[in-house]
């Protein structure tokens, strides 16, 4: 760790740095020296320090004068004080205009030596955690938005302008269309990233069990709370909360909601404490709220807490140049997590993708893509393998797909007379692979 660290001594007195010089070069530091603070600041102009050891009292510009003008240069250069004077004004100036230390002559080499240690832990610290901050925004977009095309590229630049308020958003378009993608980019570029984002699906819980989910509750607050829980809002503390299909909430948790948007501040269900949380709230939904709101079916001051930016997300069919992106990224997920080679998507069938209207949107292209990839032969992706102009379920179809793969692997094992290795060869999987397979659906040979 000593060698990253680079120490400056500044002191007019030439015993002093040739004492300290001594000292940290046996430690294992990187050291360099200035006689004063002129030359001690040309020196920080050409290169980094991560330690400056800077005496109080010097001619010309003092050791506090000097201090102000290195944080100026480099904010996260840590400055430590030295003098033979020390008085609790010069010590309390100093601390305050950001030194980490202040220290008084003569030294006493084991101190010292311990307080650089305990500074050059505090750098690498903060590097690390840069590094690790790093690596949670490169996390965050793995899933990138996928497309090119005027439309995608338009939402794209309303999520970069947006990103870095803490206003309200409503995400508006059809189902399947990725709104929820949109919020997690928003989140993931903003100044909250590394706090939580909360998803709730509205749409999915009863007025009871959504007020429990969003505002949690106590012991005892009704039947089977057996203990305290904390709600949605407590745990985005921080970071954002997702409302998915916000238009479903009823007209009493509109109120709810409203009350909590304004004050930021609740109480769990069987509570009687108020919980403040800082929260960023963004919305979606697939109907028109402003309709809603003329019908007095969504409250109208609770629609303008909720849309202060509004960014609608086109369907799939207004964005056709998209398709052959989305599928080559769909087909690589699928294959990968089936354990099979990439395989391409014949021409023919590229062509019909994109002359579908996809009712479903994304969501629907992408059941596409994996049904095909599941019932096909293995070497590609033809049109018979796409259920073009047929029936597809645009919600989840986890076990609709299942099915037909727990079909298809009967039908090779049989094929094979229950011969693993040729079986597996056959599907383009592995032995392991396949032999999971078999537990997961529980197949026997009969």
């Amino acid at each position: 760790m000593t060698g990253k660290i680079s120490i400056l001594i500044v002191d007019d007195e030439e015993s002093v740095r040739d004492s300290l010089y001594n000292w940290f070069i046996e430690d294992g530091y990187h050291v360099e020296c200035a006689a004063n603070a002129k030359e001690a600041l040309n020196l920080i102009e050409q290169k980094e320090f991560s330690i400056v050891l800077a005496d109080l009292k010097m001619p010309g510009m003092d050791g506090l004068e000097m201090q102000r003008r290195i944080k100026a240069l480099n904010p996260e250069a840590i400055v430590i004080i030295m003098t033979a004077f020390a008085t609790v004004d010069s010590a309390v100036r100093a601390l305050k205009d950001g030194a980490f230390d202040y220290i008084t002559k003569p030294f006493d080499p084991d101190d010292l030596s311990h307080l650089i240690r305990n500074a050059s832990k505090q750098i690498m610290l903060k590097a690390e955690n840069d590094a690790l901050r790093d690596k949670i925004v490169s996390l965050e977009n793995i899933d990138d938005i996928i497309g090119t095309s005027p439309a995608i590229l338009q939402v794209l630049k309303e999520v970069e302008s947006v990103a870095q308020s803490n206003a309200s958003v409503i995400i508006t378009g059809e189902s399947g269309t990725g709104k929820e993608l949109i919020a997690r980019a928003i989140h993931a570029n903003s100044s909250r990233r590394y706090f939580p984002l909360v998803s709730v699906h509205c749409g999915a819980l009863t007025e009871s069990l959504l007020e429990s989910e969003l505002f949690g509750h106590e012991k005892g607050a009704f039947t089977g709370a057996m203990y305290n829980r904390k709600g949605r809002f407590e745990m985005a503390d921080g970071g954002t909360i997702f409302l998915d299909e916000i238009a479903t909430v009823s007209m009493k948790m509109q109120i709810e909601l409203l009350r909590v948007l304004e004050t930021r501040s609740f109480m769990r269900v069987g509570g009687n404490r108020e919980i403040s949380s800082d929260f960023r709230v963004i919305c979606a939904t697939n109907r028109d709220l402003k309709a809603m709101v003329g019908n007095g079916t969504f409250r109208e001051d609770l629609y303008y807490r909720l849309n202060v930016v509004g960014i609608h997300v086109p369907p799939l069919r207004e964005r056709p140049e998209d398709i052959p992106l989305l599928a080559e990224y769909f087909i690589k997920k699928y294959c990968r997590s089936m354990s099979r080679d990439v395989i391409p998507i014949e021409p023919a069938a590229l062509k019909r993708l994109q002359e579908f209207d996809f009712p479903g949107n994304v969501r629907e292209l992408e059941n596409m893509i994996e049904r095909a990839i599941v019932v096909g032969n293995g070497k590609e992706i033809r049109v018979k393998d796409l259920p073009l102009g047929r029936e597809v379920s645009t919600a989840s179809t986890a076990e609709s797909l299942e099915e037909q793969e727990k079909k298809h692997i009967v039908q090779i094992l049989t094929r094979y007379d229950w011969n693993i290795s040729r079986a597996a060869k056959a599907l383009q999987i592995d032995r392991v692979t396949l032999y999971n397979k078999i537990r997961k659906y529980d197949l026997n040979q009969e």
